[in-house]
């Protein structure tokens, strides 16, 4: 049996029109992960413990910092600005991330004060190489972004751990604690 013309010609539409549906899905830019595999194995090891938590990702964050910073210096290129927008995404995504963990941490009254001083520094320290690298067309709304996140961070931070030194001088016995246990 012969296809007409007409349900010939609707095949190739149906095929084309597929196709084209297609064509998106190969073009989505591929999500990008700022941590390695070792890294993220790291945070599901420390698992439920809140200072654990924090040091890691202050510690990756100090990482991200730091290849920022070196790539400051570096012959202006293409390259390195596509380099620098990808690090300062993944550096924003990191610190994002790192104030949720602090929202969890704070809703189960973890004493995190330990962590939080050194992460309070760190802030300063990030936003300084954040606000020293010059803007460019190729990374200037990335490192806006992260200059923001950065401030949401320190302040939330601060804030932080202002309440639970006050938190923590009226509830003594729950002091070390990684969550408040129901009394």
């Amino acid at each position: 049996m012969r296809l007409k013309p007409i349900h010939w010609m609707r095949s190739i539409v149906a095929v084309a029109v597929c196709l084209l549906g297609a064509l998106p899905l190969c073009a989505q830019k591929e999500k990008r992960e700022p941590l390695t595999e070792a890294q993220i194995e790291k945070i599901r090891e420390a698992g439920i413990y809140p200072d654990g938590r924090v040091a890691l990702y202050t510690n990756f964050l100090d990482e991200h910092a730091d290849t920022i910073k070196s790539l400051t210096n570096r012959v202006h290129s293409a390259a390195r600005s596509r380099r620098l927008d990808d690090e300062l995404q993944d550096f924003t995504a990191l610190m994002d991330e790192l104030g949720s963990n602090l929202d969890l941490f704070s809703e189960r009254k973890a004493d995190i004060r330990k962590t939080l001083k050194p992460l309070t520094e760190a802030t300063e320290r990030w936003l300084g190489i954040l606000r020293a690298l010059a803007g460019e067309p190729g990374f200037d709304l990335a490192r806006k972004e992260a200059i923001e996140s950065g401030e949401d961070l320190a302040d939330q931070a601060k804030r932080l751990l202002a309440e639970q030194t006050e938190y923590f001088k009226l509830h003594k016995d729950e002091q070390g604690q990684d969550r408040a246990e129901p009394k």
